[in-house]
């Protein structure tokens, strides 16, 4: 999200996402701010972000939505999904 938001910004727009999840059949474990950080490069001019980290649980096309909407949403400067595997990795 965008550097200059505060915590309790940061936290109301990670708390609306939550709330989609949740309206779609989904779980949240999860959802809050990570930490602000320097981006590894420039996006739509800024250099700094906050980062926020949900852990949740749906059917397929939940993700889908949410990153629609996270792609649509001007509060954020990029987003990422990812599935996790239900087997630890082997070491």
């Amino acid at each position: 999200m965008k550097p200059d938001f505060s915590d309790a910004d940061v936290q109301k727009v990670a708390d609306r996402f939550k709330g989609i999840v949740e309206t779609h059949g989904g779980t949240v474990e999860k959802a809050g701010k990570w930490d602000k950080r320097k981006l590894a490069y420039e996006i739509n001019g800024f250099k700094e972000g906050n980062y926020v980290l949900m852990n949740f649980e749906a059917e397929a096309k939940v993700p889908a939505e949410l990153s629609r909407l996270l792609g649509i949403s001007d509060d954020v400067i990029r987003h990422r999904i990812y599935k996790m595997d239900d087997k630890p990795a082997k070491v």
